[in-house]
């Protein structure tokens, strides 16, 4: 029988190769954009459109998947909006991204502890993926999102998470992106 961890792995592996393919292709659908607008107030939209199209699509599904769920709570699906604008400040490229998914996947305290310092040289893909939830909830505070807004975004890769409301369905939503 196959040990778990490794079956674990090999799932893993598989969903991000599945959001790696998803993520070259992928744009916002038009009539999401005009839900988020409605939602987003002008300087949190200008944000949102700031983030590069495949991460708008990914906030779109993220967004969709919680309100499909039956979650209306204005803060978590602004939330679910803006949780990766973190990221437009140091925009990842596509190798980075494949980089940190194999890294975390094969040693993920290194990989870690790569994401220490300034998003620079060889260590910029660490960098960007752990500190672009609070970069984001930055952004999100200097736009006058709400302290929910703020807290779900900044702790949206927070493991175990705090007690904050709703951020679980946050994280299992963006996880299933």
């Amino acid at each position: 029988m196959a040990d778990p961890r490794s079956r674990r792995a090999a799932l893993r592996l598989s969903y991000r190769l599945r959001q790696f393919w998803k993520a070259l292709r992928a744009r916002p659908d038009p009539q999401r954009l005009k839900a988020a607008q409605r939602l987003l107030s002008p300087p949190l939209w200008a944000l949102f459109r700031q983030m590069p199209p495949n991460e708008q699509a990914h906030a779109l599904r993220v967004f969709q998947r919680l309100q499909q769920a039956g979650h209306t709570d204005r803060d978590l699906l602004t939330a679910a909006l803006l949780h990766d604008v973190g990221k437009a400040l140091h925009r990842p490229r596509l190798w980075e991204r494949v980089v940190v998914v194999l890294a975390y996947a094969c040693c993920p305290v290194r990989a870690f502890h790569l994401g220490e310092g300034q998003p620079r040289g060889w260590r910029r893909p660490f960098v960007l993926a752990r500190q672009h939830p609070a970069w984001g909830a930055r952004l999100v505070a200097e736009a006058g999102a709400a302290p929910k807004v703020v807290a779900l975004i900044r702790h949206h890769q927070t493991f175990p998470p705090p007690d904050i409301p709703h951020l679980a369905a946050l994280q299992a939503a963006d996880n299933e992106e």
